[in-house]
């Protein structure tokens, strides 16, 4: 039976395509299950309470980026780099090579930034494990979402300083693109930078009623750079829609207009003080709470949206710019 399964897609083609795979790098807004099981977060309660029912190393109570653009694209999320050999069968999905807490650059965090992943991919190319014919139809997601920021703020980076370091970002972005791109993917979609200021991590600040401006500012520069990038890279390539921006900056500030979303800056899930996060548990006791109905909030923790969030997100880009995802 499994194997009439398997064989019945190819009737639908005229000719027999390769399958359509997805190839995720970044960080935890595209992370499906990367991170070592005993770093905080992911793998912890109450995180994946409404999907999968339990944690599995997803940053928010249930799906995330990731999961949307696969389901966009008809495939099954990418399986997690970490259990390539667990379960192979599903390496026709493509592979999820985003690690929480990652950045272009090395951050706090000990997990592969976003050159080594695309080295994890590099070798699986040169073994095989993904031949130049998987790639005719595969798509690259990629996701900066602001980890080098929060690093460099953290590492006393100063304000002047900020735009230059903003443009160097962007600048490895670049680079990471075009080496995506020499590997053979054919389409290759980056985020746009979020609003960061819009964060709970931020909007705490002013008891998450309103936004920082400056940091948004920030944003906008990031974004407008990446945006000249993209445009160039697309100049120069054959077909000239290579490279996507998903503009998630909007995408965001819409979701949270939404008037359906109440206490919109609000995260569900909050440490019982500010010594404590999502998922703190001292002496067998949780240190954190959990919103009655997470599908009333946009933002799960202090970084992260709730799958509703990011259902939210999606079908704002549903309306915009996925559909240059198709090829």
């Amino acid at each position: 039976m499994r194997l009439l399964a398997e064989a019945r897609p190819h009737h639908h083609h005229e000719h027999n395509y390769p399958s359509k795979k997805l190839f995720v790098f970044g960080d935890s807004y595209a992370d499906t299950g990367n991170t070592k099981k005993n770093s905080p977060g992911s793998w912890k309660q109450p995180y994946g309470i409404t999907f999968p029912g339990k944690p599995a190393g997803r940053f928010s109570d249930g799906r995330v980026l990731t999961d949307f653009i696969a389901k966009y694209l008809g495939l099954r999320s990418p399986l997690p780099y970490k259990f390539r050999k667990v379960v192979p069968q599903y390496l026709k999905y493509g592979m999820n090579f985003a690690y929480g807490g990652t950045g272009v650059f090395n951050t706090s965090s000990s997990n592969p930034n976003m050159t080594i992943q695309i080295d994890f991919f590099n070798q699986l190319i040169q073994e095989n494990v993904f031949t130049p014919s998987d790639l005719t139809n595969s798509v690259a997601l990629v996701s900066v979402a602001g980890n080098d920021y929060n690093f460099y703020l953290a590492t006393n980076g100063s304000a002047q300083g900020f735009p230059s370091f903003i443009a160097s970002v962007v600048n490895q972005t670049t680079t990471n693109l075009i080496r995506l791109q020499k590997l053979g993917v054919k389409k290759i979609v980056v985020g746009g930078l979020q609003p960061l200021g819009c964060l709970p991590l931020i909007t705490a600040l002013s008891s998450f009623q309103r936004c920082n401006s400056t940091f948004n500012e920030l944003v906008v520069l990031h974004n407008n750079l990446l945006n000249q990038s993209v445009t160039k890279l697309n100049q120069q390539s054959k077909d000239h829609t290579t490279f996507v921006i998903l503009d998630l900056y909007d995408s965001f500030m819409s979701a949270l207009n939404d008037p359906s979303m109440r206490d919109q800056f609000k995260p569900c899930c909050v440490g019982v003080s500010s010594k404590y996060s999502c998922g703190s548990v001292e002496n067998n006791v949780k240190k954190y709470t959990v919103c009655e109905n997470p599908k009333s909030a946009f933002f799960w923790d202090m970084f992260h949206p709730t799958q509703q969030g990011w259902n939210a997100v999606y079908n704002k880009l549903h309306k915009g710019d996925l559909h240059q995802l198709q090829y």
